[in-house]
């Protein structure tokens, strides 16, 4: 034992100053609060992020260790999470109900974690009680480490896009809504990073309104980078007279193809390859426009914004570039959604080929068959369900309970297909094999698309269709290139496939992005267990800021204000020594 302990000191005292130099840190702060705009030319309150919203881009390294304060200057809880951020080994960090306890209002908490292995565009948004109706998000990015090479030039600048559709009604107005049994009704307007619509019509637009305009150089190629953080409207991104090709979505690259315009869901995120070809006779549109709705009466709800080169003659006017022409053909985005694909030989966060890993000759583990239906009501109140079930999330979160064995706190019966019975409130959750590869299959019988994230993970969408599924449609499964993402549309009547690899332990949301069917109940949980890890080498422990509610409130300490300086000092020399002690100890424990 002495030896043990002297080797394992040893190695601390070695190793301490290569770890600082191998993974970097970035620091950031994160302070939300209240403030009054008026992005569509009428005073509401908004959650801004440091004073600004959209928030600030968070730019990160592959492999670098992020550390944010997150402070919640709202009225009310606050709970961050980092959409398609993997926070592999660590559900602590991922910042919804299941898995953290809120930060309460006037208190901070700081996040920690490693963006292992991942590249790509991402966002972030607070996950509680419809907040991100109101903001509070910002753009995530993880650029590449300088040995893997992109599978395109350089661009020559990157432009960050936030597009949502958008309620004058703040987000406390809208669950109050939810709560009296009421649907939301159609949006007041999109905007596109947090501003209104361009003047085009005079008639819908009302004057005054500010609008994003982005600036770029002619015969430049810029990464745009499109994210939909609205509430629950499909959009249809198009800039005039551009192609935009598409180069990665949600952290992985695609294969490059061009589009006049592409459908971007709730939830999802990609980034195209512009270049500035044209004339420049005057500044062109950008436009973010409803799509599966009546879109005569939805005109309003188009998000117009200005693309002007540095040498543009005039200012943008005449009619929006039309959307797509699809009225009657149903077979239109899906197969556009079809057509994207994974460049197999494209290096993603390794140097080696995304396509290495060869998920179609995988055997399947298990199988999970999704059902939701239009909201209901169950014991009169309005709930959204999978599965008959509406989700009823824990006092005490999932992992919080398991490390101090609180029981009682959630059910491992989540059922792996619809039992058509009476629909009930519950706290089922999925109890996952680790390491095992699972199929889910996602139906909707609601009347409106939604988009489906699954927390934790990256899955392969195999499959999408309309209809209902069988077991006939896995014959149509695109087996070798389909792309890996964490949130995918599932249309109204038809349902999607996606093919996942359990390898990373810990509890994980699985939820629909649309904000409205989110918080009237339709989620669930996976959890994924390692069993024979008894070192932590698969899933790091509690971490030691964590915060604690439920059954563990009597071990919450009273909130101690910590100075950015020793704050950053703590994170780091916490994670470094959490990394070396799980590495140390696997060693002798082998």
């Amino acid at each position: 034992m002495a030896a043990f302990r002297l080797l394992y000191l040893i190695c601390i005292c070695m190793t301490v100053g290569m770890c600082l130099a191998e993974d970097p840190f970035n620091y950031f702060d994160l302070e939300l609060s209240y403030i009054t705009a008026s992005p569509l030319g009428v005073p509401q309150q908004v959650i801004a992020v440091n004073g600004k919203f959209p928030g600030p881009v968070i730019n990160v390294t592959t492999n670098y260790n992020v550390v944010v304060n997150v402070k919640n200057k709202l009225d009310e809880d606050l709970l961050i999470t980092w959409s398609g951020i993997q926070m592999r080994r660590s559900s602590w960090q991922d910042g919804v109900l299941g898995t953290n306890c809120p930060i309460p209002s006037k208190w901070n908490w700081t996040y920690q974690f490693q963006v292992k292995d991942q590249i790509g565009s991402f966002f972030y948004f607070p996950s509680l009680n419809m907040q991100r109706a109101s903001g509070g998000f910002g753009p995530f990015i993880i650029t590449n480490r300088d040995m893997v090479v992109l599978p395109f030039d350089t661009p020559d600048g990157d432009v960050s896009i936030m597009i949502g559709d958008w309620y004058t009604r703040n987000h406390t107005a809208l669950r109050k809504a939810l709560d009296d049994g009421k649907q939301l009704g159609m949006p007041d307007g999109v905007l596109i990073n947090g501003k209104g619509p361009y003047r085009y019509n005079a008639t819908l637009v009302p004057d005054g309104i500010a609008y994003e305009t982005i600036n770029v150089d002619p015969g430049k190629t810029y990464r745009i980078r499109v994210h939909n953080v609205g509430v629950s409207t499909s959009l249809n991104f198009r800039i005039q007279n551009h192609n935009l090709l598409l180069a990665e979505t949600e952290g992985f690259y695609t294969s490059q193809q061009d589009y006049t315009s592409l459908d971007i869901h709730v939830g999802q995120s990609y980034s195209f390859l512009v270049t500035m070809d044209q004339n420049a006779s005057s500044d062109y549109y950008i436009v973010a426009s409803a799509r599966f709705v009546n879109e005569s009466v939805w005109q309003r709800v188009t998000g117009v914004a200005v693309l002007h080169y540095s040498n543009s003659k005039g200012k943008a006017s005449g009619p929006l570039p039309d959307p797509p022409n699809d009225f009657y053909d149903k077979s239109y985005s899906l197969n556009q959604a079809l057509s994207i694909r994974q460049n197999v030989s494209a290096s993603g966060a390794r140097p080696n080929p995304q396509g290495s890993f060869h998920y179609g000759s995988i055997n399947v583990t298990e199988v999970y068959v999704l059902k939701n239906v239009p909201p209901l009501k169950i014991d009169g109140k309005l709930r959204a369900i999978y599965n008959d079930i509406s989700f009823l999330n824990p006092d005490t979160p999932i992992r919080l309970a398991d490390s101090y064995k609180v029981e009682g706190t959630y059910k491992l019966d989540f059922p792996t297909k619809p039992l058509y019975k009476k629909p009930r409130v519950d706290k089922s959750i999925i109890n996952g094999t680790y390491k095992g590869f699972i199929e889910i299959i996602l139906l909707n019988n609601d009347t409106v698309l939604q988009t489906f994230h699954l927390d934790g993970y990256a899955f392969f969408v195999v499959g999408m269709g309309y209809g209902e599924w069988t077991e006939n449609n896995r014959g149509s499964y695109n087996r070798w290139d389909a792309i890996s993402r964490s949130t995918v549309q599932v249309f109204s009547g038809g349902w999607t496939a996606v093919l996942v690899s359990l390898d990373n332990v810990g509890v994980w949301n699985l939820r629909s992005e649309n904000l409205d069917r989110w918080y009237l109940g339709q989620e669930t949980y996976m959890r994924i267990i390692n069993p024979e890890d008894k070192i932590h080498k698969t899933e790091l422990p509690v971490p030691d800021n964590a915060l604690y509610c439920g059954a563990l409130s009597h071990m919450q300490k009273p909130q101690k204000i910590s100075s950015s300086s020793s704050l950053l000092l703590c994170s780091k020399l916490y994670v470094i020594l959490l990394m070396l002690c799980s590495t140390v100890m696997s060693a002798l424990w082998l």
